[in-house]
């Protein structure tokens, strides 16, 4: 565990009530959006969030430092997110893409045929996001960055989910496979679908703008 990740774990530990707050305000947005996606209401997405942080208050002295304090603290999240969402019947069928109806299909020609080295493999990853058009990137007008938000909202929970774990938290597709119980594959085409729609839903606004 190196530099300031150490200090701020080192002053979590020491009950720093100031470290406290200054994650619990820079990452509970986010969280938020995150849990909304695993339970039925807004009301118990706040109460994961707030779970969520008594679970990290009361854990922190076991953190080892394998992961990031972020990455820590997102798989409690998700795991109590994922517990209730349970009790709620509300569950998300995340060992496959079948489901997921909604988005746009995806072109074949994607995929390495079978005489390829890696057949039914992406030709290439999904696109990251341009700087500009980055959910949080401080170029982006305050109007377009609320256009966006509102297209996330209109994803299916899955995409908007994975979306927001790589796009807007910055998890590699690794952390958020291990977070979520995923397939590379899965990942893949859950954030390719997710990134088309989110894409082309600001395209129509700026063009109509």
């Amino acid at each position: 565990m190196a530099g300031d990740a150490g200090e701020l774990v080192a002053a979590l530990r020491a009950g720093d009530e100031a470290a406290f707050a200054r994650i619990v305000q820079d990452w509970s947005r986010p969280m938020l959006t995150l849990a909304r996606g695993f339970v039925s209401t807004q009301a118990s997405a706040e109460e994961v969030v707030q779970e969520t942080w008594l679970a990290v208050l009361k854990g922190i002295d076991r953190f080892e430092g394998r992961s990031s304090l972020r990455t820590w603290v997102f798989r409690i999240l998700v795991n109590t997110a994922k517990s209730r969402g349970v009790k709620e019947h509300r569950t998300l069928p995340w060992s496959s893409i079948a489901g997921d109806e909604a988005g746009p299909g995806l072109d074949p020609a994607l995929f390495q045929s079978a005489g390829e080295p890696y057949p039914g493999h992406w030709r290439a990853a999904p696109s990251a996001w341009p700087e500009e058009v980055a959910v949080e990137g401080s170029v982006l007008a305050g109007e377009v960055r609320r256009e966006l938000a509102s297209v996330l909202e209109t994803l299916p929970d899955r995409q908007r989910i994975v979306l927001t774990l790589r796009d807007v938290l910055g998890h590699s597709s690794e952390e958020v496979c291990e977070l979520l119980g995923i397939s590379q594959a899965n990942q893949r085409v859950l954030l390719h679908r997710a990134r088309t729609a989110a894409r082309a839903g600001i395209a129509a606004y700026v063009e109509g703008s």
